[in-house]
């Protein structure tokens, strides 16, 4: 990617000041960007690599599902060849010491598929009268993160069982002018569900465009930006569009912005998202706010930057791949640690903002 690209990262900054002013609400420009006051388990990390013989090395890439009484976490386990695999585990809600491990849910690909090496990056949503698993593949071909060059999906009616719907990624890192030779793509978001005047759900996937190439500039080799597509039956994706890039003025996500988990507030959107940035060389959870799920406000550089490396040994140089748990008035909030997982998942609570 030339670095000159990356001029245009700050036309974010525009756009949520205008959106802003235009919903009656540019008194938030001037004033400080309010985040949630996580609080992070003492227990942490409350999920460690180390289950069997799918996760060794990592468990990285939190997704949780609460149904029938239980936390569904969706994650990837690292085995000590080199592979990444969707694997799932279980618990009651409010216990975050039992889980069951159940392994990997399906296997990497064959040679030549986009996902030979890793299946990774869950995530999952109810789509009609079945389970939908969108996961990231990595090739063994590609340089860097042009290797990442698929969503794939897998289809399920328990949570437990899954099958992969095909051999092929059902979403693409193409469709972006700014980017026409692009290959990489990468999951890690949310899908929320907009209602359509003829009763119709279209269903909306954040995810993250990898525009990165190899390089020792980390502007240019950790480039990432999330997106969003569009569909109504979960398969076809249409209408993406670039909805959060990073920031050069913020220096802890003026590389990347990735994994934007959204929710519904009575006010608008909420996100948290990983930043990217030269501050701490590595990934730092993120919040911003919006009306329409699409323009996002940020405030100034530093109002936003929400749970940042810790003191703890286990996430004192990185946090990422943040995943959210409405519960009452609060939010859980799953994610990892240092080395993308290699330290496995933890946990933080705070009270929904409004």
């Amino acid at each position: 990617m030339d670095r000159r690209n990356f001029l245009s990262q700050t036309a974010g900054l525009t756009i949520a000041g205008a959106f802003l002013s235009s919903c009656g609400t540019a008194r938030h420009a001037s004033s400080t960007f309010q985040t949630h006051d996580w609080k992070r388990d003492e227990r942490n990390p409350v999920f460690p690599p180390g289950g069997g013989w799918f996760d060794t090395t990592a468990c990285m890439n939190p997704f949780v599902v609460t149904h029938e009484g239980k936390y569904w976490l969706f994650y990837a386990g690292g085995d000590d060849k080199g592979h990444r695999r969707i694997c799932l585990a279980s618990t009651p809600v409010g216990d975050l010491v039992n889980w069951k491990r159940y392994g990997p849910l399906f296997d990497v690909g064959g040679k030549g598929a986009f996902d030979e090496t890793w299946c990774v990056l869950p995530c999952v949503h109810r789509i009609g009268n079945q389970w939908r698993l969108y996961y990231t593949g990595r090739a063994a071909q590609g340089a860097g993160l042009q290797a990442f060059c698929g969503i794939g999906m897998a289809i399920s009616d328990d949570l437990l069982n899954w099958k992969k719907y095909a051999n092929e990624p059902v979403l693409l890192g193409d469709g972006f002018s700014e980017w026409p030779d692009n290959k990489g793509i990468a999951g890690g978001g949310s899908i929320v569900e907009i209602p359509q005047p003829d009763g119709r759900i279209l269903y909306r996937m954040y995810y993250t465009l990898t525009t990165g190439t190899p390089s020792s500039d980390l502007l240019v080799d950790q480039a990432k930006q999330s997106v969003v597509a569009h569909s109504y039956d979960g398969i076809t994706w249409t209408d993406k569009r670039v909805v959060l890039r990073p920031r050069l003025d913020a220096k802890y996500e003026n590389a990347a912005t990735i994994a934007l988990t959204v929710w519904k507030t009575k006010s608008g959107w909420r996100a948290l998202y990983a930043g990217i940035g030269t501050q701490f060389g590595a990934y730092a959870i993120c919040e911003a706010a919006s009306r329409d799920g699409l323009n996002w406000y940020r405030g100034a550089p530093g109002q936003n930057l929400s749970l940042p490396p810790g003191e703890a040994e286990w996430e004192n140089k990185m946090t990422e791949y943040p995943n959210i748990v409405r519960e009452g008035d609060n939010l859980r909030l799953f994610y990892c640690g240092n080395g993308y997982g290699r330290t496995g998942i933890g946990v933080a609570v705070a009270k929904a903002l409004k």
